[in-house]
């Protein structure tokens, strides 16, 4: 029989480890990266980038980081070199396509009205069919040019969340980037496009405002002020506070013991959850409480936040399962003090000739350059890839945060799988476990329930983001539900979702992407 293909698009970590797991199965990828280089939006940063998440949380399972490697947080080239260092030593890079960009998948087989009277994906709930193909598109990503089309039996589309299409707020009417004549507006994705002495001399000796108050606009922060520091202050323009905490470990303790163990998550309320739990989630609330206001009052004490009126409105709670918890960069609140960090609320703000006008004052910001560190439209890489209307819409989420089984099978969508898309207390951690599960559905090991299932589960999960995120629920966001993810994964495919030694051990010590490295049981 002829080896099934698969198609990965996308050489980031998730197309690397889809790539090495799909091999382990016996079955052939064909891996498609645009840039001319592996390890994705690691390869666009801006120079001070480091990891948010702890080394041991991203950590490939069965490939430890070198032992030359000894921080905590390690740096953007750090990670680059460990990602091509497992390209290499599971002899990925022979499966891989650089420069080939996949401009849409065309489905080829059952017609919209078969696909719609089915009652298991794909028709029958397998991975594969004999009666339907997808067709890729291909160009080379350096001259535009077509490329031979590409037919297979599976796609598998790890292009990201970040990158690729930024988030640009809306402004009104000639109030946008245009206006602004006396300097210059980029986006951060095309700041740190930008080699680093490029960037080092478009910034240096500037008025500089960043826009937005998450992990790249703090990355910002801290590059711009070691560089330009008390001369011209850099302009901090954020709409809502977040709880930034100054560290990892409140009084010694990692906040992943806080807020990203079983027991954490007990005390919480879970998709798909029996009615003992949801009964123990009930009368274990006042810890929860509890928790939540020792580590905002731990926030408070070591940092400035009250003196400027950084408080957030909201609980911690909301910012660590909407994935928008970031550790502050050393010394800000001491910058803030001595002038090198102003910092300037703005529920909405445009652009002017000079730069940028606050909603509800009459001066406006003279700036040379504005950085909007605003996030990105990651939805859409999904929805445009598809050359169906049909499939578009059904990849058109709207207020969805996740429309995925398992957070990687739309229903209504065959042989397509998304890898990538939500996040977690670590990305690398959630997208190897789902290649996991994703691998052992196309090796037949299980099948899909029925689409109706599907979409009641994906409806339990929506219901519970929305419990705990409040309005930041659309992240899809699964931190504080990472272990119940886990633990249903494992259980699909047969594995026992126990994964240390120990009922101590499983109820109090956060799970490890290493944890998952075989298939034994305890």
């Amino acid at each position: 029989m002829e080896t099934k293909k698969v198609a990965v698009v996308g050489a980031g970590l998730s197309g690397l480890i889809a790539c090495k797991l799909i091999l382990s199965k016996g079955l052939t990828p064909i891996v498609f990266e645009a840039k001319d280089v592996i390890g994705g939006l690691w390869n666009d940063t801006i120079e001070s980038t480091v990891l948010q998440t702890r080394r041991q949380m991203f950590e490939l399972s069965d490939f430890p980081w070198p032992k030359s490697v000894t921080e905590e947080y390690p740096r953007y080239d750090q990670v680059l070199d460990y990602l091509k260092s497992y390209a290499e030593h599971f002899g990925l890079f022979k499966y891989i396509r650089l420069n080939t960009k996949v401009l849409s998948i065309e489905y080829e087989g059952f017609s919209d009205e078969e696909i719609n009277s089915w009652t298991y994906w794909s028709g029958s709930g397998n991975a594969f069919s004999e009666r339907s193909k997808w067709k890729l598109s291909l160009v080379d990503a350096r001259t535009n040019l077509p490329l031979q089309e590409e037919v297979v039996d599976f796609v598998v589309l790890c292009t990201g969340k970040f990158g690729d299409i930024p988030n640009i707020p809306k402004f009104p009417p000639n109030g946008g980037p245009k206006a602004f004549r006396n300097g210059k507006a980029l986006h951060y994705i095309e700041y740190a496009a930008l080699d680093f002495d490029n960037a080092t001399k478009l910034a240096k000796d500037k008025r500089i405002a960043v826009v937005g108050f998450q992990k790249s606009a703090l990355e910002l922060i801290r590059e711009f002020t070691n560089l330009i520091g008390t001369s011209k202050p850099c302009t901090l323009i954020y709409k809502t506070e977040y709880w930034n905490p100054p560290d990892g470990q409140p009084w010694g303790i990692h906040i992943d013991y806080l807020f990203a163990s079983r027991f954490a998550e007990l005390l919480i309320h879970k998709p798909n959850e029996g009615f003992l739990l949801y009964l123990l989630a009930m009368l274990l609330a006042p810890i929860r409480w509890l928790i939540t206001k020792l580590v905002e009052f731990h926030v408070r004490r070591k940092t400035k936040m009250d003196k400027y009126g950084m408080v957030p409105k909201h609980s911690i709670l909301q910012d660590v399962t909407s994935c928008r918890y970031a550790v502050l960069p050393e010394r800000f609140y001491e910058r803030v003090e001595e002038g090198s960090i102003v910092l300037k609320k703005a529920p909405s703000f445009s652009f002017c000739e000079e730069g940028i006008m606050i909603e509800g004052e009459t001066k406006p910001i003279p700036l040379d350059l504005v950085i909007l560190a605003t996030g990105y439209r990651g939805d859409l890489k999904y929805k445009n890839i598809f050359a169906s209307s049909t499939f578009r819409d059904y990849m058109n989420f709207g207020d969805a945060a996740l429309p995925l089984y398992r957070l990687c099978i739309h229903p209504r969508i065959p042989q397509v799988a998304v890898i990538g898309l939500t996040e977690s207390i670590s990305n690398l951690y959630t997208s190897e476990i789902r290649c996991r599960w994703l691998v052992e559905f196309l090796a037949g090991t299980f099948k899909l329930p029925s689409i109706k299932e599907m979409e009641k589960d994906i409806e339990n999960w929506e219901r519970c983001l929305k419990l705990y995120s409040g309005e930041s629920y659309w992240r899809g966001c699964i931190g504080m539900l990472h272990h119940h993810y886990n633990d249903q994964v494992c259980k699909d495919i047969g594995w026992n979702p126990r994964r240390k030694k120990g009922f101590f051990a499983n109820l109090f010590v956060p799970h490890r992407p290493t944890d998952y490295a075989s298939p034994d049981n305890w």
